[in-house]
């Protein structure tokens, strides 16, 4: 029946010919790889059937036996025949023609369709179904997030302690306790001391002198001995200008900040050195973060920087790195990093946790591809660099920093070069699958001449 049918058609395509002046357009049809489900479910069949439906299986072609226009091919009995592939895409081959267990015909692999120029060749409808997507190699600053957390301390140089420098009695304290914000010169506690009083009654004397009185070296080391004792500048201007020595001295905040420790109490005895008051300016904190030893290399001082802190959710303070401390957390691996902030508002604690994220932006740009087109086998980099007209080239490359989506490249790609985006790991299955195709097509024939000259021996 099919030889009476070819027949058939030949007549009639040569009737059609001498009749109408016109060339035959039918070309052979080429035989279906298999037929899948007309409802997209995963079953298959080697032959035409009908779903529970009572829809038939739609035939699936292989791209290479359907041709995309009325363009001229090189007749299949002039191609040299390579091998035969399994029709299903498995790693098996055959020197001549045969079925697999579903009956489906095997594919010939033609001369000229496997080449040896290291490209991978798909066919434009492979390309199209697959996704496949290119995009241009182009110079562009990369942006290297590094994210680090901390806690907010206290800047040591705004941090004041007031001390007797003399043995000394409380005599009284003003209403303020650990966690009062205070100002500048406002009073704390008065304290008695004969020895700030016995230098009090000194330079009075001096400066009230009819024979010295008027002259200034000699009460500049009784004023002198005043400023050793740790005396507030104000009260000293107060003596000057009432010329009165006080009994006990008022001691006040020497600036503005929170109270942080109160050791002063009503008729206590201090002795040299012991701290009655520890005040901090909170204008300004520090925000200590722990970077990852690996990111190192991406910061330095005077980077900018946002920190975030988990008590304020959608704030950010910004600040910039003014100290990279140059030892290294043996046990966790981590630089610390010193970053100051305003904290004009006092939103910030001490000990407060925060997240800081270091902006190491390069201004300078590089060539850099996305993410999605590099291919890592963890000691091997690589691209697919799209050379047009189907061709994909598997290409090694050296790559640097990574951010914002991209990695630089170093070395392997010029600026203007087309890389794979999307797809790349489908072509690279296709690149390693005709690699075995073809391994085990030129092991085929070695065995069959191995055996011809076992069986002649």
């Amino acid at each position: 029946m099919k030889t009476l049918r070819l027949l058939t058609m030949l007549v009639l395509g040569g009737a059609l010919s001498l009749d109408a002046g016109i060339a035959p357009a039918w070309a052979a049809d080429p035989t279906p790889l298999y037929y899948r489900d007309p409802g997209g479910a995963p079953l298959w069949s080697g032959g035409p059937r009908k779903d529970d439906r009572g829809r038939d299986y739609v035939p699936v072609y292989d791209d290479a036996a359907v041709p995309a226009g009325p363009k001229p091919q090189q007749p299949a009995a002039s191609r040299k025949i390579l091998y035969y592939r399994n029709p299903m895409g498995l790693p098996d081959t055959s020197p001549m023609p045969k079925k697999d267990s579903m009956g489906m015909d095997y594919i010939p692999v033609y001369e000229g369709e496997d080449t040896d120029d290291g490209t991978v060749r798909l066919s434009p409808g492979k390309i199209q179904r697959t996704g496949v997507k290119s995009e241009a190699v182009e110079r562009r600053a990369i942006r290297v997030a590094v994210k680090a957390p901390g806690t907010i301390q206290l800047d040591e140089r705004r941090v004041s302690v007031i001390a007797m420098r003399a043995e000394s009695f409380v005599q009284k304290v003003a209403d303020v306790t650990t966690g009062t914000r205070v100002k500048a010169g406002q009073p704390l506690m008065d304290i008695y001391s004969s020895a700030v009083a016995s230098a009090a009654a000194e330079y009075l004397a001096t400066i009230t002198s009819k024979v010295v009185g008027g002259v200034e070296m000699y009460g500049r080391g009784s004023r002198q001995r005043l400023v050793n004792l740790d005396v507030p500048e104000p009260v000293i201007a107060e003596m000057e200008k009432t010329r009165v020595a006080p009994v006990t001295i008022n001691w006040s905040a020497p600036r503005d900040g929170i109270v942080l420790e109160r050791n002063a109490i009503e008729g206590m005895r201090a002795n040299p050195g012991d701290v009655l008051f520890r005040i901090a300016d909170t204008s300004v904190v520090w925000a200590l973060v722990d970077v990852a030893e690996r990111d190192l290399g991406n910061i330095a001082v005077g980077q900018s920087v946002v920190v975030r802190a988990r008590s304020f959710p959608g704030r950010s303070f910004t600040g910039k790195i003014a100290v990279i401390y140059p030892q290294v957390n043996r046990d966790t691996r981590t630089v610390r990093v010193r970053i100051e902030l305003a904290n004009p508002d006092a939103m910030l604690l001490p000990d407060m946790y925060v997240d800081a994220d270091i902006d190491t932006a390069n201004a300078t740009p590089v060539l850099a591809v996305p993410d999605s087109s590099v291919l890592d086998t963890g000691s091997r980099q690589a691209v697919l660099v799209d050379r047009g007209e189907g061709r994909f080239e598997p290409r090694e490359v050296k790559l640097g920093r990574r951010g914002g989506g991209y990695i630089e490249v170093r070395e392997g790609l010029g600026a203007g070069e087309a890389v794979v985006i999307s797809a790349n790991f489908l072509i690279d299955a296709e690149s390693n699958l005709k690699a075995a195709l073809k391994g085990f097509a030129e092991a085929a024939p070695r065995a069959t001449e191995a055996g011809a000259t076992g069986d002649r021996q």
